[in-house]
């Protein structure tokens, strides 16, 4: 019956998800003082904004955005093949993609929690097999539904786990793509301690493990969401592997998040110290520095 109801939200226009989207962002941020703490906390430290006026406004955006990326997820996992194709009304850097498929080593993306990051993966499922890395959600009724959203076209999902990780290691050995969230928190002994918009966040080493192993190209990708539901502006961007530890990642992720601060994902626990994890060290610059766990 869910599934039912949420393809049929997915053929309303998308302005009117993205409206319902702000209202729904700002009863969150009314109604949990923890999420609107974090939301304020991490945006203000930050750095991407300054003095009062220009910080508030940008809360204010961040708040609507983030109901949005919610209300939208009807329309991109659910709506008809044809009409979510249509959903990118441009895309600049696609021949950078055609460049490395054609060195035949793979291609990561990756898509952190700014903007539509689920167009983005289904735009390149769309033309490419894609391996996708999720982790499953709290809520266990909602997991169907996010494979069911993420697995069209030529995607498929791999948990994050053994066997997933496994399975993006698979993909890029036949030369395909994957997909990954780099500002995900990860588990304790997965992570290395680097500064992110200037505090020390547990960052994913995944990528640059993954990236070693197989000689990927790796590619940011970033859709802006366009105002008044006029779609989205896919953006590609390869990033340069030498030296691509977990320091060079955050500040590739923060180079994106900088194009449209107020389409990121302010709410995210990015700074959290995972369970069983050692605390950042006092000074966390320069090379990223190996968290034991």
């Amino acid at each position: 019956m869910l599934l039912r109801i949420l393809r049929l939200a997915g053929r309303l226009p998308l302005a009117w998800l993205h409206r319902a989207g702000a209202a729904l962002g700002w009863l969150a941020y009314w109604s949990s003082p923890s999420y609107a703490a974090r939301l304020r906390e991490n945006l203000y430290a930050s750095g991407v904004c300054s003095g009062a006026t220009q910080c508030d406004a940008l809360r204010r955006g961040a708040i609507a955005e983030a109901g949005k990326s919610v209300a939208e997820l009807p329309a991109v996992w659910f709506g008809a093949a044809e009409a979510v194709e249509r959903l990118v009304v441009e895309c600049e850097g696609w021949d950078v993609v055609e460049r490395a498929r054609a060195r035949g080593a793979g291609v990561i993306f990756l898509t952190p929690h700014l903007g539509c990051f689920e167009i983005s993966a289904l735009y390149g499922a769309q033309r490419m097999p894609l391996t996708v890395l999720y982790r499953p959600p709290k809520q266990r009724w909602l997991e169907p539904l996010m494979v069911a959203g993420r697995s069209r076209w030529n995607a498929k999902v791999a948990p994050a786990d053994l066997r997933g990780v496994r399975m993006l290691y698979r993909a890029l050995s036949r030369g395909e793509a994957i997909g990954l969230l780099p500002d995900q928190a990860p588990g304790v002994g997965e992570g290395a301690w680097a500064h992110f918009f200037g505090r020390p966040a547990y960052t994913m080493t995944l990528v640059r493990r993954l990236q070693q192993a197989s000689g990927a190209a790796v590619i940011m990708a970033f859709a802006e969401r366009l105002s008044a539901g006029r779609g989205y502006r896919l953006f590609l961007e390869e990033i340069a592997t030498g030296g691509l530890d977990e320091a060079a990642l955050n500040r590739a992720v923060e180079a994106q998040v900088r194009r449209r601060p107020e389409q990121y994902l302010w709410s995210y626990n990015r700074y959290k110290v995972p369970a069983g994890a050692e605390p950042p060290p006092p000074k966390a610059e320069g090379r990223s520095q190996k968290a034991e766990g």
